[in-house]
């Protein structure tokens, strides 16, 4: 492979989200490959039989299948703006909440016509439960840890994002205007409009993409 990096993406994909506003804030970058998940490409396919996005291939033929640790093998390579100047201890269990609970009320409150067990509204109110610690997490500081941008906020903020999306109207009603303005913030920031920068889903035999290409 070329001697950059390989990331497999799909851009509205929250955890692809979390990896490619890694490599930015790393000012790490990538070749490229945006991929269309109802036809995976094989190459994708033979270095990562799950299937998911994102994978990062390495020139080192190594591969990494978690955006959790694609997020933070790019900070571990560099890390101009310490995001991981912070409790990585209390980072960690943050996204561990993200991960684990709120990701799975997440995808009920998003498909709720899937798990006719509830209403879309309970499994709303159960996932609010996050939403509440990172309202409390805001009340005097901008970002989740503390003053300035970290490994938590990137991490956490493609899935509230996308919590948002399934009613934008309901979400900018309920009582978290932290939290709104924190993703409003978030949503107009440079580096995530990069970062949800449009590409052609890739083919075998097309030129290479570099991300990002400036």
């Amino acid at each position: 492979m070329s001697s950059l990096p390989r990331l497999y993406s799909f851009r509205r994909c929250p955890y692809a989200m979390r990896a490619r506003l890694g490599l930015l804030f790393a000012g790490l970058k990538v070749e490229l490959r945006e991929i269309v998940l109802k036809n995976k490409p094989a190459p994708m396919l033979e270095i990562s039989p799950k299937g998911t996005v994102p994978v990062l291939e390495l020139p080192d033929d190594r591969v990494i299948e978690e955006s959790r640790e694609i997020l933070e093998w790019a900070l571990a390579q560099n890390d101009p703006e310490g995001l991981l100047d912070v409790d990585l201890q209390l980072a960690a269990g943050l996204l561990d909440q993200n991960d684990g609970d709120f990701k799975h009320w997440l995808d009920r409150y998003k498909y709720a016509d899937r798990h006719p067990e509830m209403s879309q509204q309970e499994y709303r109110q159960h996932g609010e439960v996050f939403l509440k610690v990172l309202e409390g997490l805001l009340t005097d500081r901008p970002y989740l840890l503390g003053n300035t941008i970290s490994i938590a906020d990137i991490g956490i903020m493609p899935f509230v994002r996308q919590f948002a999306h399934v009613d934008r109207q309901t979400f900018y009603a309920l009582p978290y205007p932290k939290l709104q303005q924190w993703l409003q913030n978030w949503l107009e920031h440079p580096v995530f409009l990069q970062a949800m920068t449009k590409f052609e889903p890739w083919q075998e035999g097309d030129e290479v993409v570099v991300f990002p290409a400036v």
